[in-house]
């Protein structure tokens, strides 16, 4: 069931919110059993054979929590229990994700003939297994506790989350559950929650599906061997960066508005990332939960910085590259994240040798931020290259046409191009022009709507929409007034409207 779906707006989610406020009439309890339930509901309306297995992962860390949370036990006993959790937890991962990935990367190197099988990938397993696995962290550490295992269950199955994100801890999630108040209707958080769901909706239809045909017409061509020139390969390129952005961007919206609707405040998961003036502050601000486990489970356990410069690094590049391969099973995805791991290894070791060269250098300028920015949005483009392409050669030809290697295709006369082409030393130029005008203007407009709109958190910050969210910064503050309900409602038909136009597409991090 998707968020962007009839089904999902006219009777999923209205029924269960008048089930979770009936059921908190009765008790809190009776309303958390209830919301957990419908939660497993909407995972199996995706595919119901796969509900027994996410409800035996959630039986099975709860029971070990429960050893986990015994102080009295041996210590050795406890370091015994959470390995085997964690591994346990990773093997379930693996099996399901990597199986034919590593099977079938074997058989390349060493030409075996294996017997792979098909393994679908249950829908979130990535996000319940990483949520599950922080919590037998922190309970491990001492740091979390949960013997109510209905409300275990629906700190793991709660359904705005559930699919895609965000990756949540228990100390974020229960103390909210165990608020009266979030029991009883609260139309301001239905105001709040419904406008901020129609900002994620319309980013999804309306500009996120909107663009795809674009990027996937030119990574097609890529697929097929075709050369791609330099106008058509950015045109591709900048289309990805956009559907992504506006498509994670329009899912963790919609999240965090549903939520809201229950009295529930999600982490913040998302905050214009494409406005980020460095790759360290583009990781605080893409997929900031994934960015907090990678972090705290991750990074720090295998030293962090707390050891020599040089360890720093290479513990960022495993990092990096184990993020990669968490996003899909594919050499390309690995590659992804290696390439984010080598720039934040030279964004690191820029800012220590910028202060060690010039510790009292002034602020940076206006046009050295500009430019700050522009150089990390270029390299992030670049990078998605490798995420999106189905091969590295798909990827080469893209990216050897970002750099003007296969010639320029730039809507002129064939002999100015040629001449242009052969001036700047490239190869002979296309005759036709792929991205059409149309396409290249809405590239320019949504380019400016990420570096120069404020983001819905910025708009509803007022209202409180999500855990450590932003400050309101604009003057485009939401409050409940006829205007802003009369223009996000017309902008929610408009939008809804969009889901009848062809199926309802899954979002992007649904296959993660």
């Amino acid at each position: 069931m998707l968020f962007n779906s009839s089904i999902f707006i006219l009777a999923f989610l209205p029924v269960t919110l008048a089930l979770f406020f009936v059921g908190g009439r009765v008790s809190p309890n009776a309303a958390a059993a209830l919301l957990g339930l419908a939660s497993v509901v909407f995972y199996g309306a995706w595919n119901i054979r796969y509900v027994p297995l996410l409800l035996a992962s959630i039986g099975a860390n709860f029971a070990l929590s429960q050893v986990l949370g015994d102080t009295a036990r041996r210590p050795g006993t406890r370091r015994a229990v959470f390995a085997g959790a964690i591994a346990a937890n990773l093997a379930l991962l693996g099996y399901f994700k990597y199986a034919n990935f590593f099977l079938n990367s074997w058989a390349d190197v060493t030409g075996a003939s294996l017997s792979l099988w098909s393994i679908v990938l249950p829908l979130g397993i990535s996000f319940y297994t990483f949520t599950q696995i922080a919590f037998l962290a922190d309970t491990y550490k001492n740091q979390a506790r949960e013997k109510n295992f209905a409300h275990y269950l629906l700190f793991v199955t709660y359904f705005p989350h559930l699919i895609a994100g965000p990756i949540l801890h228990h100390a974020e999630m229960m103390p909210q559950f165990r608020k009266k108040a979030i029991y009883r209707p609260d139309w301001e958080n239905f105001a709040v929650g419904v406008s901020v769901f129609i900002l994620g909706l319309a980013k999804k239809t309306l500009i996120a599906d909107g663009i795809a045909p674009v990027a996937r017409a030119v990574f097609a061509s890529a697929d097929y061997g075709q050369r791609i020139e330099f106008l058509r390969a950015w045109g591709g390129a900048l289309a990805y960066a956009m559907q992504i952005y506006f498509d994670f961007s329009g899912y963790c919206d919609m999240a965090i508005g549903i939520s809201i609707l229950f009295g529930v405040r999600l982490p913040l998961n998302f905050n214009s990332p494409y406005k980020a003036r460095s790759i360290v502050d583009f990781w605080r601000r893409w997929h900031m939960t994934l960015s907090r486990f990678l972090r705290d489970y991750l990074y720090i356990p295998l030293g962090g910085s707390r050891r020599s410069r040089p360890r720093r690094y290479v513990n960022l590049m495993i990092t990096m590259l184990l993020g990669g391969l968490w996003h899909g099973a594919a050499w390309t995805y690995v590659a992804w994240g290696g390439l984010h791991g080598f720039y934040l290894v030279v964004n690191h070791a820029w800012d220590y040798l910028r202060k060690r060269i010039a510790p009292n250098a002034p602020p940076a300028g206006p046009v050295l931020r500009a430019a700050s920015a522009l150089l990390t949005f270029a390299a992030v483009v670049a990078a998605w290259v490798l995420f999106r392409a189905s091969s590295f050669a798909s990827a080469t030809r893209i990216l050897s046409g970002m750099a003007g290697l296969n010639g320029i295709d730039l809507p002129a006369k064939a002999e100015t191009a040629k001449a242009l082409s052969a001036r700047l030393g490239m190869a002979p130029v296309s005759q036709t022009p792929y991205i059409s005008n149309t396409a290249i203007l809405g590239l320019i407009l949504l380019l400016a709507i990420c570096w120069l709109a404020p983001n819905a958190y910025q708009i509803m910050g007022a209202r409180n929409p999500a855990l450590n969210a932003v400050e309101p910064g604009t003057k485009w503050t939401w409050r409940p007034s006829l205007g802003w309900a009369v223009g996000l409602g017309a902008l929610g038909a408009v939008a809804f409207t969009a889901i009848f136009t062809g199926p309802a597409s899954e979002f992007l991090y649904f296959q993660f």
